[in-house]
C-alpha cells in the first residue's frame, strides 16, 4: 500500500447489538462522527466478537457477514453490508506482523460478525471502503497493545484502524438491575474516562484490578480488549485522545474514542 499525506486516526468504539439500528440517537452519533474523519484508504477491524490464534485474516475478496446471534426478529438477518476486501491491506498486515515475529494465518472465508458491520452499517453506509477483519489472539492488554504498535504503521498508509467493543459489557448483571443505569457500569465509565484522560496506560492495562467494579463491568474482558489494540497503534499520540460518543445504552457505556 502507498502511504498518504493524512495520518489516519485510531479509533475504539462500542459496537451495540444488531437493534442499535432501532436507537433514535446511536446511528446518528455514528454517521456524525464518521462525517469528521478523513476519508480511509480501507479498514482494518478488530471485533470483540472474533477471537482465534494465531492472528487470522478474514476474507479478502468477497466479505460476508457473520450473523453471530440468536433470538432477534428476522430483520436483522437481513442485512447486507458488501464492502470490498482489502487484499493489500492483508499483504501489509502479514508484513508487518510476521516481520516483528508474530505469527500469521489466512482465513478466507471468515466475514464481518456484528461487531464490525453493525457500527460500519451506520459510519459508511455506501459500503465501498475496503474493509478487513483480523482476530484477536488473545486477551492479554500487553499482548494486545504490541500488535497494536505494529501495525500502528497502517494508519500512515490510509488505514483506519477500529477497535470494536463495549466500554461496559455484562448482559447477564443487567437482569438484576431493574433498569436504568447500573452503578458498575457507571463507575467504570467514569474511571475508564479519567485514566484515558490521564493517559495512564498502565491503569488501563491492569483494569481488572485498579476500576471499580472491573470485574463486574467485564466478567470477560474480550469487550474492552479491542482497546488496547488502538492505545498501541496511537503510541505517543494519547494526549490527543477524546470521547466522541458517551452515555448509556440499555445500561452499558457507550463511551467511544478516538486518537489522532
Amino acid at each position: 500500500m502507498n502511504a498518504v499525506a493524512e495520518r489516519m486516526p485510531a479509533l475504539y468504539l462500542s459496537h451495540g447489538a444488531p437493534p442499535l439500528a432501532d436507537d433514535p440517537v446511536w446511528p446518528g452519533e455514528l454517521a456524525a462522527w464518521s462525517a469528521t474523519l478523513p476519508r480511509p484508504k480501507a479498514i482494518l477491524m478488530v471485533s470483540a466478537h472474533w477471537e482465534e490464534a494465531p492472528l487470522a485474516l478474514g476474507a479478502t475478496e468477497a466479505v460476508p457477514l457473520v450473523y453471530d446471534f440468536w433470538g432477534f426478529p428476522e430483520h436483522y438477518y437481513a442485512v447486507r453490508y458488501a464492502a470490498p476486501g482489502a487484499p493489500e491491506l492483508a499483504d501489509s498486515v502479514r508484513k508487518l506482523l510476521r516481520g516483528a515475529g508474530t505469527p500469521v494465518q489466512d482465513v478466507p472465508d471468515r466475514g464481518l460478525d456484528h461487531g464490525a458491520y453493525v457500527p460500519l452499517v451506520e459510519m459508511f453506509p455506501e459500503a465501498d471502503i475496503p474493509v478487513l477483519q483480523v482476530s484477536m489472539p488473545t486477551l492479554d492488554p500487553r499482548k494486545l497493545l504490541e500488535i497494536g504498535r505494529k501495525l500502528a504503521p497502517l494508519r500512515d498508509e490510509g488505514v483506519l484502524i477500529v477497535g470494536s467493543g463495549f466500554f461496559t459489557h455484562n448482559l447477564a448483571a443487567l437482569r438484576h438491575t431493574g433498569g436504568g443505569v447500573p452503578g458498575w457500569s457507571a463507575e467504570f465509565d467514569d474511571w475508564g474516562t479519567r485514566a484515558l484522560r490521564a493517559r495512564d496506560v498502565d491503569a488501563l492495562l491492569d483494569f481488572e484490578h485498579k476500576a471499580p467494579a472491573g470485574r463486574l463491568a467485564h466478567p470477560r474482558t474480550e469487550h474492552f480488549a479491542p482497546l488496547f489494540v488502538t492505545l498501541g497503534a496511537s503510541e505517543g499520540e494519547l494526549e490527543s485522545c477524546r470521547s466522541v460518543i458517551d452515555g448509556f445504552w440499555m445500561g452499558l457505556a457507550k463511551r467511544s474514542v478516538q486518537f489522532g
